[in-house]
């Protein structure tokens, strides 16, 4: 079974080696994160290639992105029509 686990970039900088055992030996996959927003994801070379080989870990994997993703809602968009000059 696979775990998937988040780390800030910081330990992950720290203790990269222990987190690329943990990957290849292990199977688990890491988020890394900034200032607690998802940047990327460490996962072993055989985890990836399987992932691209298979419907059902890819809809796994889509699952657990839509779920960590971060959601901008700030302000809200404004449809206007620009100012056409009169001559």
């Amino acid at each position: 079974m696979t775990t998937t686990k988040s780390i800030s970039s910081t330990d992950a900088q720290n203790k990269f080696g222990q987190v690329l055992n943990d990957v290849t030996q292990h199977q688990t996959r890491y988020i890394i994160e900034r200032r607690n927003s998802p940047q990327a994801i460490i996962l072993s070379f055989d985890d990836f290639s399987r992932i691209l080989n298979d419907e059902l870990e890819r809809q796994t994997i889509n699952a657990m992105l839509k779920e960590v993703q971060p959601t901008y809602a700030l302000g809200r968009v404004i449809d206007y029509d620009s100012p056409k000059d009169d001559d």
